[in-house]
């Protein structure tokens, strides 16, 4: 008879982690540092950006808004998985689960969206240059950003509210993850999980292929574009200006795309793999990108030299 007990509210999770590593504790020691590097470099990012007039324009606008996204991610996911594996935190109660479900899973929705926006700007940026800005006006640029806030807001809403609509067979149930994940967690479901698989494809399409579908057919018109400019070094330094997009692009859906991709055709993925690689797909893009855009925009590399010059500090670059 009690085999047949269900439970529609548990008590909480039991988030495994890695299981069977020797040394596990020190992947999430590197995670802790990778937190305050996160914190560090978009914190400094968002102040120059801030502090500098000529950088209030629509592009950095998205820059600015992934920053924050950036910060909001790491600091929904990290600083909760140090305390589980290194102070053996595991069972997370059902409500806190369910928030941090919530927070991951909607600043990596804005995070991939902010990508697209930064896309589109290129796109326009390169396309039209002479009409650039008034198509992408900074007041257009802030209602972009706050409609795809709304939109990852709705998808997320969705999937929890069907959270709550499922059954568990044990009153602590054990989640094959690192957090709080929404596949891992509807997977274990006594009861029909047939509405979350369908969410679960629908977030994977509009929050990976879609976007990343986006991206690519702005650059073929890009690079269309790029091509009738006559001089080579024109096309040079056009094409340029998108290498950072490039870099943060594929930083960004590459691992998780793997991932995903294998787990849609239900092809067995090893535990251990699949959480080093989702995690580090999860933590690195918010720890690089600001370090690969203050290096590689010529822009923020001049008002960091401007903000350094200021505080009597000698740039090393």
């Amino acid at each position: 008879m009690e085999q047949n007990l269900t439970f529609n509210r548990p008590i909480g999770f039991l988030i495994m982690g890695l299981q069977s590593l020797p040394d596990s504790k020190y992947y999430f020691i590197f995670l802790a540092f990778v937190y305050i590097g996160t914190l560090v470099g978009n914190m400094f990012l968002m102040m120059i950006i801030w502090q500098s007039e000529t950088l209030h324009t629509p592009k950095y606008m998205v820059v600015f808004s992934l920053s924050i996204v950036d910060v909001s991610h790491s600091t929904a996911l990290i600083p909760k998985c140090v305390n589980q594996f290194l102070f053996d935190s595991r069972i997370v109660a059902y409500n806190l689960c369910l928030t941090q479900m919530f927070f991951v899973h909607f600043f990596y929705i804005i995070e991939s969206y902010s990508l697209v926006i930064m896309a589109f700007e290129r796109l326009v940026s390169i396309c039209f240059p002479l009409q650039s800005s008034t198509i992408i006006t900074n007041t257009r640029m802030f209602g972009i950003i706050v409609f795809s806030w709304v939109l990852a807001f709705a998808i997320l809403v969705a999937a929890l509210v069907l959270i709550t609509h499922l059954s568990f067979c044990k009153p602590v149930p054990t989640v094959m993850s690192y957090f709080c994940d929404h596949g891992p967690i509807f997977q274990i479901a006594c009861s029909d999980n047939t509405p979350n698989w369908k969410i679960a494809y629908f977030f994977t399409f509009t929050v990976l292929y879609v976007p990343l579908g986006f991206i690519l057919l702005s650059y073929v018109f890009i690079i269309t574009a790029v091509s009738q400019i006559k001089s080579v070094d024109g096309r040079w330094k056009t094409f340029k200006t998108c290498s950072v997009h490039l870099i943060l692009v594929a930083i960004f859906f590459i691992p998780i795309l793997v991932t995903y991709t294998i787990a849609l055709i239900y092809t067995k993925i090893d535990g251990n793999t699949r959480i080093l690689n989702t995690s580090l797909s999860a933590v690195l893009p918010p720890l690089l990108n600001p370090i690969i855009y203050t290096l590689k925009t010529e822009e923020v590399l001049q008002q960091m030299r401007k903000f350094l010059r200021k505080r009597s500090v000698k740039p090393l670059w």
